[in-house]
Parts: C-alpha cells; sequence; structure tokens
C-alpha cells in the first residue's frame, strides 16, 4: 500500500506534477493489489484532481484485468468509469461488453443501457455505478440522499415514466419521485444488512440486538459508517435507535464491553474515534501499545491507568507490571520532576500497582506543600486526587482550613463531594455554611461550585440551604450566573449544563420552583430569564407561560398581538424564501457533501479544519432549512383584504413626524421582507408593534420618544 500512502500526501499537499507522475508510474506496474487500486481511485475522485486525472485514468484498465476475479476487474472498473471525462468510443464498448457479460441476459437490459447513455449517448461517465443503481431499483430497497435527505426506501419503481419513489426519513411530507437522471447524481444504494437501512426499516429490533448485544451493534456501525467518535455514536444512535433519556445508562453499560472487544479499537480520550481491528491483542502488547510514544509522567501514567481500569487482569501477570514500574522508575531516575509530577508518581506506585512506599517519605511531601490547588488541578486521575485528599487529611495539620478553600475551587465534582463529606462534622458546621453562603453572594465568583452544589439542592443531598428562602435564593444565584456568563469556552460549556438542567423534561426544574414561589420571585425570575442569552426567544416565552400558570395575576393586560399569529410576507418575500429553501435542498447541500467527502481523503479527521468546516456548514444549511420550512407552514402571504388603511397595521405603509419634526415613511411587512435601509420593518419590530392599531394623527411612544402619525396606506397601490 505504498502508492496509496503516496498519493495521500501528495493530494494534501496539492502537489499536481508528483500526482501525474505517480498515476503514471502506477499504470505501468505489474502486480497489483485490488484494495489498494480501489482506495487510490476512490481518493482521486473525492479529489479535485480529478478533472486532471480523468482524460488519462483508462490508461489503468490493463492493469485492472490482471486481477484475479471477475468481481474484483469489476469493481475497480466501476471506479475508472466514475472518474473518466474522455467519453472515448473504446471506453463506451468496454462499459457495453462489460455489463452485456454479467447482465445481458437479465430483463430491460437494453432499456438500461439506453438510460446510462450507452445507446445512442454522447457519455460513459458513471456507467457502472449507474447500472448497478438501476439494478438496485426495487421496491423495498434502500439508498442514501446525498443531498441530506438522509435514508430512504424504494416503494414504487417506473421505468416507463423513469423516475423512482422513495420515502426518505428526514422528508416530512411523505414520499419523493425522483428521476432516473437526478437518481444518478444523488443516490447511493445500500444493502438491507447496512446499519442506516435496518435503522430506517426496524429501529425496534436494533435496539434490541443494542441492549443484548451492544459492542456487536458497535461494530456493525463503525463497518458501515467507518470510526466515530463517542458524540458521533451517540449522534447516530440516541433516541433513533435508544431513548435519549436511556442513553447515558446504556453507555455506560456498553462501554466496558467495547473495551473487551477484540475487533473493536477503543480511544484514549473522546476526541478520539473508535475504530475496527484485526486480530486480538495480548496483555502484553497491550502494555506496549498503551507505553508507545509516551515519554513524560503524565502521558504514561494516563495510559497505564486507562489500561488497568479497562483491563484489570493485566496487574495479575508479572511481567506486565514489572514493564509498567521499570518504565515510571527511568523516567523518575531520568526526568527533574516538579512537586506535582514527584507526587503523582508516589501516589500511582503506591495505587494502583501496590508498590510499598515508605509512610514518611509521603507524608513529608505533603506537609511541605504550599499551592495545593494548583498541584490538584495538574494531576489528572481522579482516583490519585482522591487519595492526594486522603493523605492531606492524614497527615497536615490545617486540612481543615485547606478543604475549606478547595471546597469551591476543586474540580471535578466528585472531588467536592469528598471534600463536603470530610468537613460534615459539628467543629465545622459555621465556616462550611459560611463558605458555601459565599456561593450565593457572589454567584460569579465560583460558578462552577454554584451548580455543583444547587444539583445537590435539587437531589435532595445539601446539608445546608436545601428548603424554604436560602433554596430560592440559590436558585436565583444559579440564574444570576446563567445570565452573566459570556461566550468563552469555559463559559460557554458551563452555560451549557446550566441549560440542560433547567430545560431538562421540559422545564421541570423551573416548575417546580414555580409552584412554590411568589408573585414577586416569579417576576424576579421572568427578568433574570430575559437576560440569558442561552434560551432562545421560544425558550423565553415558554418560561412566560408557565409563570403565568402559576400566577394568572402577571398576565393581566398582556395581549399578544394578532400579527404574531402567522408570518406575515408580501410575494416576493414567500417567493425568495422558497427560492432558498430550493437552492439549499439541491444545490448547497449536495456541494457541502462533496466538501465533506473530499476533506475526508485528507487524512486524519481530527484535525482536519477542512472537513470540521464542512460539517459545521452542512449543520448550519440542515438548520437554516428546517427553521425556513416551518416558517413556510406558518406564512401568509399579505393581500388587499389583509391591509387596513385607517390603523397602522400589516402592510401599511405610514407617514410619521418625530420628535425632531421631520417626516419619514414606514413600510410594515414581515420579517422576509424587512430592509432598514429603504425603511421597511417587520412587524415583529419594537417600533412597528409601538405604533399597531393606531390611527392618523394619533401619537405612540417608543424609546422614551413621541411620535405622530400623519397618513396611512396600502403597501400594494
Amino acid at each position: 500500500m505504498a502508492y496509496l500512502q503516496e498519493f495521500r500526501g501528495a493530494i494534501a499537499t496539492r502537489n499536481l506534477p508528483k500526482i501525474m507522475q505517480l498515476w503514471e508510474e502506477y499504470c505501468q506496474g505489474d502486480a497489483p493489489l485490488f484494495e489498494e487500486i480501489c482506495e487510490i481511485l476512490k481518493l482521486i475522485k473525492i479529489s479535485d484532481f480529478s478533472i486532471h486525472i480523468g482524460p488519462f485514468v483508462d490508461a489503468l484498465i490493463p492493469l485492472i484485468q490482471t486481477l484475479p476475479t471477475e468481481e474484483e476487474k469489476f469493481g475497480a472498473l466501476m471506479h475508472v468509469f466514475d472518474i473518466q471525462t474522455s467519453n472515448s468510443l473504446e471506453l463506451s464498448n468496454i462499459a457495453t461488453s462489460v455489463l452485456k457479460k454479467k447482465w445481458g441476459d437479465t430483463p430491460l437490459f437494453n432499456e438500461k443501457l439506453r438510460l446510462i447513455g450507452l445507446r445512442g449517448g454522447t457519455s460513459c461517465q458513471g456507467a457502472l455505478s449507474n447500472f448497478l443503481l438501476l439494478n438496485h431499483f426495487e421496491k423495498g430497497n434502500f439508498v442514501i440522499h446525498t443531498a441530506g435527505w438522509g435514508v430512504g426506501q424504494i416503494t414504487d419503481v417506473s421505468f416507463l415514466r423513469e423516475q423512482v419513489a422513495i420515502e426518505f426519513e428526514h422528508i416530512r411530507t411523505g414520499k419523493k419521485e425522483i428521476s432516473f437522471k437526478n437518481g444518478f447524481k444523488t443516490l447511493i444504494p445500500i444493502p438491507k444488512t447496512h446499519f442506516l437501512a435496518q435503522r430506517f426499516d426496524d429501529p425496534d429490533q436494533l435496539e434490541k440486538r443494542a441492549r443484548e448485544t451492544p459492542q456487536e451493534v458497535i461494530k456493525q456501525l463503525l463497518t458501515d459508517l467507518g470510526p466515530k467518535t463517542a458524540a458521533e455514536i451517540k449522534e447516530e444512535l440516541a433516541d433513533l435507535v435508544i431513548p435519549e433519556k436511556e442513553y447515558s445508562k446504556w453507555w455506560q453499560a456498553a462501554r466496558p464491553k467495547l473495551k473487551k472487544e477484540p475487533n473493536i479499537e477503543s480511544p484514549e480520550n473522546q476526541k478520539e474515534p473508535f475504530r475496527l481491528c484485526h486480530g486480538h491483542a495480548s496483555w502484553e502488547e497491550r502494555i506496549e501499545k498503551a507505553l508507545l510514544g509516551k515519554n513524560t509522567i503524565s502521558a504514561i501514567l494516563s495510559s497505564c491507568y486507562s489500561l488497568i481500569r479497562d483491563f484489570p487482569q493485566v496487574l495479575k501477570i508479572e511481567e506486565a507490571k514489572a514493564r509498567i514500574i521499570e518504565k515510571i522508575t527511568v523516567l523518575q531516575e531520568r526526568e527533574k520532576l516538579d512537586e506535582a509530577q514527584s507526587l503523582e508518581l508516589l501516589l500511582f506506585l503506591e495505587n494502583p500497582l501496590g508498590v510499598q512506599v515508605e509512610e514518611n517519605e509521603l507524608k513529608k511531601k505533603i506537609v511541605k506543600l504550599r499551592n495545593i490547588a494548583d498541584i490538584l488541578n495538574r494531576i489528572e486521575i481522579v482516583s490519585l486526587k482522591k487519595r492526594l485528599l486522603a493523605a492531606i487529611a492524614q497527615f497536615h495539620e490545617n486540612w481543615q482550613s485547606i478543604f475549606i478553600d478547595l471546597l469551591v475551587t476543586v474540580d471535578p465534582a466528585p472531588l467536592k463531594d469528598l471534600i463536603l463529606k470530610e468537613l460534615s462534622t459539628p467543629d465545622m458546621q459555621d465556616k462550611l455554611k459560611k463558605r458555601i453562603r459565599e456561593l450565593i453572594e457572589s454567584p460569579k465568583k465560583y460558578p462552577a461550585a454554584l451548580l455543583w452544589y444547587f444539583q445537590k439542592i435539587l437531589a435532595n443531598d445539601a446539608p445546608f440551604f436545601s428548603s424554604g428562602k436560602d433554596k430560592f435564593a440559590f436558585f436565583e444565584a444559579l440564574m444570576t450566573l446563567f445570565g452573566s456568563l459570556g461566550y468563552k469556552e469555559e463559559e460557554r460549556d458551563l452555560a451549557k449544563k446550566i441549560y440542560h438542567l433547567l430545560t431538562k423534561d421540559r422545564f421541570l426544574v423551573v416548575r417546580n420552583f414555580l409552584k412554590e414561589s411568589s408573585v414577586e420571585y416569579a417576576k424576579e425570575f421572568l427578568l433574570l430569564a430575559a437576560k440569558a442569552h442561552t434560551f432562545s426567544d421560544h425558550d423565553k416565552k415558554i418560561v412566560r407561560s408557565l409563570v403565568e400558570v402559576v400566577h394568572p395575576q402577571l398576565a393581566k393586560g398582556k395581549k399578544e398581538s394578532v400579527w404574531a399569529q402567522s408570518i406575515w410576507t408580501s410575494q416576493e418575500g414567500y417567493n425568495r424564501v422558497h427560492e432558498r429553501i430550493k437552492l439549499i435542498g439541491t444545490r448547497e447541500l449536495v456541494d457541502v457533501a462533496r466538501e465533506i467527502e473530499q476533506a475526508r481523503s485528507h487524512g486524519d479527521l481530527r484535525e482536519n479544519a477542512e472537513y470540521k468546516a464542512a460539517q459545521e456548514r452542512r449543520s448550519r444549511l440542515q438548520h437554516e432549512m428546517k427553521m425556513l420550512s416551518d416558517q413556510m407552514n406558518k406564512a401568509r402571504i399579505i393581500m388587499p383584504d389583509d391591509i387596513s388603511t385607517t390603523v397602522a397595521g400589516i402592510g401599511a405603509i405610514c407617514e410619521i413626524l418625530t420628535p425632531k419634526g421631520e417626516k419619514k415613511s414606514y413600510t410594515i411587512l414581515g420579517p422576509w421582507d424587512a430592509d432598514p435601509d429603504k425603511n421597511i420593518l417587520s412587524f415583529q419590530s419594537k417600533f412597528a408593534q409601538a405604533m399597531e392599531g393606531k390611527k392618523v394623527g394619533e401619537k405612540f411612544p417608543c424609546n422614551g420618544e413621541d411620535f405622530k402619525i400623519l397618513s396611512i396606506k396600502s403597501f400594494l397601490e
């Protein structure tokens, strides 16, 4: 596979002369490998260099003809015809001959040749792939739509009309009629045994398998979809196979089985993908792999800890255990270790490796510690952090004061739980209460600790402030924090955690607090919720409705504008949005799908910025298309009968007298037509809502100033 690696390197560096040189050399070879030929052709096909190889790709055909089996020859030739651009008569004859030899006696053979362009046509590009797709067009078979419609099942085929009817998973309007010509561009056939086909056709059976043998289902997923991270596996399974609310529990049970599955290679961290591998590694080989390339104390300890956690049997192999201890000892003697590294290594040797450590040696290190919070944060293994805390409590005379400080600064949450438990003694009650009260008084000072303790209140596991006014004070502090979080990465992550806590189970936490709240508290809560930028407008409407259910008096005088019942728009605005949806579905999602496939060819997806950017663009486009489609369902085109010239409203052009004595005209239309440069306002804007229902000659306030309506006319006049 040496040539494959060279092609990857040349394409990644965009070295066209090198690519053409490699192609010429490869075509002159005499010992082809089917897998290598196919991988090289796939790599070229999804790159933008296919246009340069296209005129010369047929030079590979003599080499392909030396492959041992007819199936391999056909598979390689299929990629050749996908890439070729010469469309020569010789290539057309080759394609016809190959297809006739394989399917010449099947029904509609000549009709299929015509449909793919091999009878009287001028192009044979994609001929073999397109013929396979036509053969696949049978009721009950499955396809994947490359432009975002997902998996589909064929419900009807008409060679007379030259079209196929398919029900897609991402199309809510039922089946789609697709012409064969468009199908050649956007459809990929998949077998009924494919993971996506099974998920679409019988998710209940797939769920049953996933619960009984999760490792087998994930193995199938990796086989059909390629390497996936834990987050990407969740995207494929959560709700679609395993209910969302049960997924975390299911994954916790599945994870150990994956690590013990010999054909699945588990990653060292969450950002790396699970991969299929072949063969079964011995414990010694696993240790060597864990130690390979690890040259620092932190990296070696983390890798060895993961191995011991996943395969505790390794400690029963004396040679393997000795190998780990030897590696650590060599580093201990060779490297100049700082205080945190030295302590971390000592704790690791003691447990889990079971090396006898002198109590005085550990005690000497503990009593000399100064910046304990920094040392704890630098140790990556949580069990070692806990062991260090236990040693501090055992050997340090000021351990209680140290723990009081660490309670609100150390992470993760299990360490806070441990510290809280150690401090829950009668003599520490007052100090502990004072420390926890700081979370209420200064929500922004210790944000992670505030969320941690609030969750303990919800779980009825908090020793203080878990009822009455104190509980409500904590909720108010959390909402204050929620509204203050910015867009920095660490703040964004915390905002997501709080958001999920508040919105989980249809705002259960919010509903429970509001049931016991006073009117004044509910008003304050609404103000805090309004400041939370992580809440969408829809979330804020839900929150307001929840408040009004508990305190109906807060809804008095509140009258929702009749304009908000529909998405009002002009005919031009409606057409623009319709064309935008069509453009996304038929062109932009197709283009981004190609970009994703092209980016895949550039190698390691973890460091592939082009791949990540393309995925983000696809997500944005899919979100935009869904949002616009939902709005289209509410769209109402403004007609003459909808427009009043007696009061300001939808479709009106209002001449306004400003506080400065200036006359300005504003047109009130929908959000799709709004254009501030042309003084076209959305009916949702604050200024438009302020003048709603006002007659000629009446005044209306906005932003502390008074405006007057001078005239009203229809924008359709």
